[in-house]
């Protein structure tokens, strides 16, 4: 809860006015009186005051200087030194710390590095805007996209998926490797045997969906919309999509690219045509269009 003199902003303004009064030879008693404020703030003022008499005084911060539970500076030093040193987050640090045996909650070590400016939001993360999610009430309204990734790091496979919400009519290719370049083609084609137009292609934040990508679908008339971050139900359609696509059919192959070519369009066959959907009253997609 704030103080009221804190939210007034008229105060700093009446300080200066109470002072003129004084300096013209009114006491600080009847300064008080007049103003309506204690004989004791009023003599605050005037020893605060500008010589000249002509500046607002402004209202200082109640924050304290110090906390009795506050760090060295030669932790904080530690910490910082650490940070410059191995270019690691504050988990690390906190780490490292502890098997020096020096105690410290992860939070302070969080805290100290925000405060010297060494942690996130970063000058170079590019931010996006939100606007409203469309409402899928027809076919292309809203289409999400994601990326599905496959084995180990070094040796990965993809699936480019793409699911329209209002019929849940599903397009997916396998690729050995994912961009920015590629999403943008997977979409071209996807378009090219979709029966409707795509209006707004939801993605998340991956690089695969960086601002060339964005640029790409603004040219071929499509907006593009970024779901929100800690917010998973945006993509919550797509999701579901991806996990029946690899349980159902992913998982059931081996690991190999030409083997992916050739079942997954025959499972998207089978899944758009002919599997019913319980998010659509046991529909198919193919019947919703």
């Amino acid at each position: 809860m704030y103080m009221p003199y804190s939210n007034n902003p008229n105060l700093p303004r009446v300080r200066r006015d109470a002072v003129r009064k004084v300096r013209e030879g009114w006491s600080t008693r009847k300064a008080a009186l007049h103003f309506g404020f204690s004989h004791s703030a009023v003599v605050k003022w005037v020893k605060r005051a500008p010589s000249d008499g002509r500046k607002l005084i402004v209202t200082q911060s109640s924050r304290p200087h110090h906390h009795p539970a506050e760090i060295s500076k030669d932790l904080e030093s530690l910490i910082l030194a650490y940070r410059h040193h191995f270019k690691r987050d504050a988990f690390f640090i906190h780490h490292l710390l502890a098997k020096k045996g020096i105690t410290v909650s992860l939070s302070t070590v969080k805290r100290t590095l925000k405060r010297n400016l060494l942690t996130y939001p970063s000058p170079w993360k590019k931010w996006h805007t939100y606007p409203p999610r469309p409402v899928p009430e027809k076919p292309g309204i809203l289409v999400e996209i994601d990326t599905i990734h496959v084995g180990a790091s070094g040796d990965q496979l993809y699936v480019y998926t793409l699911l329209d919400v209002f019929s849940r009519w599903a397009h997916a290719i396998p690729a050995r490797k994912i961009s920015a370049g590629r999403s943008s083609s997977f979409v071209m084609a996807s378009q090219a045997i979709a029966p409707f137009d795509f209006r707004t292609i939801q993605s998340d934040h991956g690089s695969e969906f960086s601002k060339w990508f964005t640029k790409k679908l603004l040219e071929d008339g499509m907006a593009h919309r970024h779901s929100r971050i800690r917010t998973p139900n945006d993509n919550a359609h797509l999701e579901r999509f991806n996990r029946t696509i690899q349980q159902e059919c992913v998982s059931r192959i081996p690991r190999n690219f030409k083997l992916w070519q050739k079942e997954i369009p025959e499972y998207l066959r089978y899944y758009n045509t002919e599997r019913p959907h319980m998010g659509i009253e046991m529909k198919t997609p193919q019947e919703m269009l």
